[in-house]
């Protein structure tokens, strides 16, 4: 899960080849079992190799990161889903051997260049080749099954950067990121497993992406290079830190993001029943944001930070991979849900909370959703903005590019938020900014954050 954070960076070594170095596509020793349910030996399996030293924590850039892609390019070739990234005829998509489609996982990335303003900042490379994964279940239904539902988690991490880490004194120590995102990648695997032996009216689409460390970058890389139309899609469900459950407690943002999904959430817990906290909020600080600034209805399942976060001590020991097979089996029935039934969601446009809004800490508030991958431009672009929040009142639109704040020439991210902070709640402030070809002054005045 991403918190924007200021930290100094060692430069990435060599890209490796993703073709050249594949791992198997089931941890050593392991049997996939086709229960109906969610497994949890297989769910342990996964996380421990997501987790393990052999990839190194799996930064977006790195061997690791790249060995993470191929080992789940290779289960979805394995149990047979269509790939969507590149060559959609390719053999993968006929009957074949088992073999026959382990040659042709690569059909399952969708590659890009992450590039990420804080990224850069804190030293790491102007781009960094990486990759997301994507495959599909097709529909069983011929009047439903072009339109779909995305489940999603992304699997990069910190590895052994100390860029957005929680413990930089430890220093280059690998950040194993077993909760946060090896937990949700390996549910995300998991319901691919369920859903294959049983398809859904509507077609599934499984995504895994990578950059989201640096800013969301390969789910908004996925929305703007989306395999099927975003307008068909039904639902985007996400899996962020989904193995560290105390309490039972379970949180679900995005349930006001659709008129029916809080009835649907509620139906969907069944003995015995989480302790759920459902969340209005479609935005946040990992993927599925990505998707409800397009209009897509999403649900973001979470079992809350802890004291490992973004930390070493984030290892596959401490994932309890029995809750997290309640929460798969939790999602199954939701997934079903939003992908069986016979009409469409009524997508909600909803506020944020403030507190997502800015980072730092400071009490000024101005509700902007920054691109984080917006390197390419002189200023700040605009990825949205907090509904009825400042800088929606004052007119700041998604795609804007502010250049300039309170009389303060903004080049970057960071020049921004040092804008922004030297103002008060309460201050009238000029924004200008460019759309299109324009050169547009606003007028904000700021709030405060809650």
């Amino acid at each position: 899960m991403l918190i924007p954070v200021r930290s100094a960076v060692a430069r990435l070594g060599a890209f490796a080849m993703l073709a050249a170095g594949c791992h198997a596509a089931v941890a050593p020793g392991m049997a996939v079992s086709l229960a109906p349910a969610a497994d949890t030996t297989i769910l342990r399996q996964d996380v421990n190799y997501l987790a393990s030293d052999a990839l190194a924590g799996r930064l977006t850039g790195t061997p690791g990161n790249d060995s993470a892609a191929a080992f789940i390019a290779r289960r979805y070739a394995a149990l047979g889903l269509q790939p969507l990234a590149v060559h959609p005829d390719s053999i993968c998509d006929t009957p074949a051997s088992t073999h026959a489609r382990f040659a042709c996982a690569s059909a399952y990335l969708q590659p890009f260049s992450a590039t990420s303003v804080a990224a850069i900042h804190a030293g790491l490379a102007a781009a960094l080749p990486s990759q997301n994964v994507v495959a599909m279940v097709r529909g069983s239904d011929p009047a439903l099954r072009d339109e779909y539902v995305v489940i999603g988690a992304h699997f990069d991490h910190l590895g052994r950067s100390t860029f957005g880490a929680m413990d930089p004194e430890a220093g280059g120590v690998i950040r194993h990121g077993a909760d946060d995102n090896a937990s949700g990648t390996a549910a995300v695997m998991e319901l691919a497993r369920l859903f294959v032996r049983h398809p859904a009216r509507r077609s599934i689409v499984f995504a895994n992406f990578s950059g989201e460390e640096l800013g969301l970058l390969g789910s908004e890389y996925f929305v703007e290079h989306s395999p099927v139309p975003v307008s068909r899609i039904q639902a985007m469900m996400n899996f962020d830190m989904v193995g560290r459950m105390r309490n039972n407690r379970l949180i679900v943002y995005g349930v006001g993001t659709a008129t029916e999904l809080p009835k649907l959430v509620d139906s969907a817990n069944i003995a015995p029943a989480f302790q759920l906290t459902a969340i209005g909020d479609g935005f946040g600080p990992s993927d599925q944001s990505s998707f409800y600034a397009d209009s897509v209805p999403v649900l973001h399942f979470f079992t809350d930070i802890h004291e490992d976060y973004h930390r070493a001590t984030d290892v596959a020991a401490k994932v309890d991979v029995a809750d997290e097979a309640r929460v798969v089996n939790f999602a199954a029935r939701i997934a079903r849900a939003l992908a069986d039934r016979p009409v469409r969601l009524t997508y909600v446009r909803t506020a944020p909370p403030p507190h997502m809004a800015t980072a730092g800490n400071t009490s000024v508030y101005f509700g902007s959703i920054p691109d984080m991958a917006a390197a390419d431009v002189t200023g700040v672009r605009m990825a949205g903005v907090t509904p009825g929040g400042p800088a929606d009142q004052a007119g700041v639109r998604k795609g804007d590019i502010i250049v300039q704040f309170g009389g303060v020439p903004v080049k970057d991210l960071y020049a921004y938020t040092d804008a922004l902070r030297a103002h008060a709640p309460g201050d009238s402030v000029a924004v200008v900014v460019l759309r299109g070809t324009e050169r547009l002054t606003l007028t904000a005045v700021l709030g405060t954050r809650q």
